[in-house]
């Protein structure tokens, strides 16, 4: 299946949405950005709870705008699920599915058998939204989209799901476009990531390129993207070019760029620190040495400030609990900063 759409747009107000020009294949999409930007307008225009200004919407060639809802074969979850209250979980599911066997094979597919004869108000948040995935899963649709489902479960429940749905939504083979506002999400569960802002696309691409490689200081921003500098490119050569940054100068593999005033980007997660007296590993990374500034744990890692310059420019490093450990980093401690030539991203414009 191919989800089409083609410079889709509508207007509400003072609010304009589009025109979008996207295409989604068998896959999940991940859809980010800010409260308002247009998040829940694509998902509507796509089930047809709305109406687009002007636009086309395929599927798989079929045009879908001016269909009923019911003609679309479009699966929606909402947030909160919207299950029939008086309704037990198996006749929620059963009112949507297209063949009496749908209701035990989604059951047993998202381990609801135990709460099947339960009604919604006795349902646990994780419970209600998995027999509303299922509900909407029954009715065979060609394309799902999903709206925050997971946004109002606390965090173990939450990434419980995020497990479960991975894998189902790798064996669904339609297109899915998942709206959330949370980036460990979007990364675990998308194939591709799209950033909306004020009703248009940023843009769209793998985790790892929209992490790494933001299209913008906005995308940057956005997906906690913390080190960023205004920078001047000062030589090209075919293996790349270099670019300063205060007194600082790096080597990039960045090539091919026209403008000389740039958007030096590293992403946290790219910066090794490594004790002020090494001199080994890799030699080609820029190196540069600066002294910890602040550090907060963050559970998985620590987020370690780093003062280089004289304290003129700080690096924000994801730092392992084992290395931070290893290193003994408390504030005040002199370290080495590698970063590796690939791992500078350079946006040729200054926001």
């Amino acid at each position: 299946m191919t989800l089409e759409l083609s410079r889709l747009s509508k207007s509400y107000g003072q609010f304009d949405f589009g025109p979008v020009d996207l295409t989604v294949d068998d896959e999940v999409l991940a859809v980010l950005g800010p409260s308002g930007s247009g998040k829940t307008t694509l998902l509507s225009l796509i089930a047809g709870i709305a109406t687009p200004d002007s636009g086309l919407i395929r599927l798989d060639g079929r045009e879908l705008v001016g269909l009923p809802l019911e003609d679309r074969q479009v699966g929606m979850v909402f947030q909160e699920g919207a299950l029939f209250p008086h309704m037990t979980a198996r006749e929620n599911i059963a009112y949507a599915a297209t063949a009496s066997d749908r209701v035990d094979e989604l059951s047993t597919l998202l381990e609801l058998d135990g709460v099947l004869d339960r009604k919604p108000p006795t349902l646990s948040g994780g419970e209600r939204q998995r027999v509303a995935l299922a509900r909407t899963l029954a009715t065979e649709p060609d394309v799902l989209l999903l709206d925050e489902p997971l946004s109002s479960l606390d965090a173990p429940i939450r990434k419980r799901l995020r497990d479960e749905l991975h894998s189902l939504f790798e064996s669904l083979e339609i297109p899915i476009l998942y709206v959330t506002h949370d980036q460990r999400t979007a990364t675990a569960l998308g194939d591709r990531i799209a950033i909306v802002r004020d009703g248009d696309l940023e843009q769209v691409g793998t985790p790892s390129t929209v992490l790494t490689r933001p299209a913008s200081r906005f995308v940057a921003r956005f997906t906690g993207n913390e080190n960023l500098f205004e920078g001047t490119v000062t030589d090209r050569t075919a293996d790349g070019s270099r670019v300063r940054f205060g007194d600082t100068q790096f080597q990039t593999t960045a090539s091919n760029l026209s403008a000389s005033a740039v958007t030096v980007c590293i992403h946290p997660s790219r910066v090794e620190v490594e004790p002020s007296y090494v001199a080994d590993g890799d030699r080609t990374a820029n190196r540069v040495t600066g002294t910890v500034a602040r550090w907060l744990n963050e559970g998985s890692e620590y987020r370690v400030d780093i003062e280089i310059e004289a304290g003129s420019h700080t690096l924000t490093a994801n730092v392992r609990p084992p290395t931070f450990e290893r290193l003994a980093l408390e504030v005040g401690s002199e370290v080495q900063v590698l970063i590796p030539q690939e791992s500078i991203h350079l946006i040729p414009e200054v926001e």
